[in-house]
């Protein structure tokens, strides 16, 4: 390897591996900090992204995922065949462009409605109030929702006590369902989600602030003109990530919360998934195929998200 015009000479990667190797060990703390996490995603991440070639093939059991005789795009094929499949995907795109609309905003003014918060004890207070649903899970939240929406619940125990009227099925009518995944999903993760944007707050100059109050801004403009510009890559940054989501319905919130009843607009991609595999015949390649599917395309939307925002002049995720 020559050296060039200006005396430089490339490291060999020989050399490159001892110098990485002397960083670790002069950093051994560090590293020591992020191994826990790296090893988590190697198992649990990297791994099982071998098991993306069953969507490739028959599984049989008795032969294994690498054993198992390869049909090439058969089960994709059957896949873009299913009306079922297709309606799967509106309902998804449906709920998730919801969410989109009226939840992610949400933490957002959470985080500003807390930052306005003078008091330091009742700053700590609030966020502890709207952090904790976060730890509760789906199983706990739809059970109360049941006991406060049920027709024997509490909402229609203060109805008909009211106004004499009859129980109204909130869980069980199609109408109502949308409004009460968006409800639950801003209850349960908006004190989370503020989090992040909060932190994002305290790394605004302080001076700032001064500067406008002393100019007279009002603290409404202060909000208006010095905090969401001063959080606005945070804000680009998340919508992209949740852009990245789009295909992926919330398995967990919405298994949880539907039933027979409101089935037709909850059959999202993920329980369509859930319903081919355990349900019936069970057929892991079929439902690999649509995970597969999903992902991809979850890849793209994530990828044109962040192109998109730094065409708009935002901030993206990739360099």
């Amino acid at each position: 390897m020559s050296a060039s015009s200006d005396g430089y000479k490339p490291r060999s990667a020989k050399g490159k591996l001892a110098s990485t190797g002397r960083l670790m060990v002069k950093y051994k703390e560090k590293y020591a900090l992020v191994l826990p996490g790296l090893v988590w995603y190697i198992i649990f991440a990297y791994i099982p992204i071998f098991g993306l070639s069953l969507a490739f093939k028959q599984y049989v059991a008795k032969l294994g995922l690498f054993a198992s005789p390869w049909i090439g795009l058969y089960n994709f094929n059957n896949v873009f065949a299913d009306p079922a499949f297709f309606q799967s995907i509106i309902t998804t795109l449906k709920i998730n462009a919801g969410r989109l609309l009226f939840v992610f905003p949400f933490p957002i003014l959470l985080a500003l409605m807390i930052n306005e918060v003078r008091l330091g004890r009742s700053k700590k207070v609030l966020q502890s109030i709207y952090t904790f649903p976060h730890f509760l899970s789906w199983v706990i939240v739809a059970s109360v929702m049941i006991s406060i929406l049920g027709q024997r619940g509490l909402v229609n125990s203060l109805l008909g006590g009211l106004f004499d009227t009859k129980p109204i099925s909130f869980l069980g009518k199609p109408n109502y369902f949308l409004p009460v995944v968006y409800v639950t999903d801003i209850w349960k993760t908006a004190g989370w989600s503020a989090i992040i944007y909060m932190a994002s707050i305290s790394g605004i100059d302080v001076e700032q602030y001064d500067a406008a109050e002393i100019d007279g801004a009002s603290r409404l403009q202060r909000m208006w003109y010095i905090t969401l510009p001063g959080i606005k890559p945070t804000i680009f940054v998340l919508f992209i990530l949740a852009i990245g989501y789009l295909m992926s319905g919330g398995f967990d919130q919405i298994f949880n919360l539907s039933n027979p009843a409101t089935i037709k607009v909850a059959e999202t991609l993920d329980m369509y998934i859930y319903r081919i595999t355990f349900r019936g015949s069970v057929d892991f390649s079929y439902s690999a195929a649509v995970a597969l599917f999903r992902s991809i395309v979850n890849l793209l939307l994530l990828f044109s998200a962040d192109r998109f925002m730094k065409r708009v002049g935002g901030s993206g995720l990739l360099a």
